[in-house]
């Protein structure tokens, strides 16, 4: 894989992780929402996937 993707992949879960951390400080107390979820777990899921194609790289 070339650096240039890696470092892209890098650069994008990176962003992932960031809004991951935002959306989870964002949630209330009580009544979340479940499209608040659903975001989560997008987020999660991805960054899943980015991880693997990076630990594929090594």
């Amino acid at each position: 894989m070339a650096n240039s993707k890696r470092e892209r992949l890098l650069k994008e879960m990176q962003e992932l992780k960031r809004k991951l951390r935002d959306r989870e400080a964002a949630l209330p107390a009580h009544s979340v929402r479940p499209h608040q979820l659903q975001e989560i777990e997008e987020l999660e899921e991805r960054i899943a996937e980015l991880e693997e194609m990076l630990g594929e790289t090594i």
